[in-house]
């Protein structure tokens, strides 16, 4: 992906369980194509994570789908509550 994909200060920012299933839901709700579409979402999530902020954070899971689909990283293992497992 682009170099602003790691330089954004924004790209870092944590994100709780809360505000994924926020972002997952305003997400689903504003598909591709809307205008304004991470204006948007970060509106539909009460504005604690700007716009840029969304852009990013989508981004970098758009990409890190796309390494697992092209075999450049394995495919997580969960335990059965859903988290990561090491190994």
């Amino acid at each position: 992906m682009s170099a602003s994909r790691s330089s954004s200060p924004n790209s870092m920012s944590q994100w709780s369980q809360k505000e994924n299933k926020m972002f997952e839901e305003a997400l689903a709700y504003y598909g591709e194509g809307t205008p304004n579409r991470w204006d948007k979402v970060s509106s539909a999530m009460g504005g604690i994570k700007s716009a840029e902020e969304v852009r990013c954070h989508y981004e970098n899971l758009d990409y890190d789908v796309k390494m697992i689909e092209s075999g450049n990283v394995p495919y997580p293992k969960y335990k059965t509550q859903g988290f990561w497992t090491r190994g």
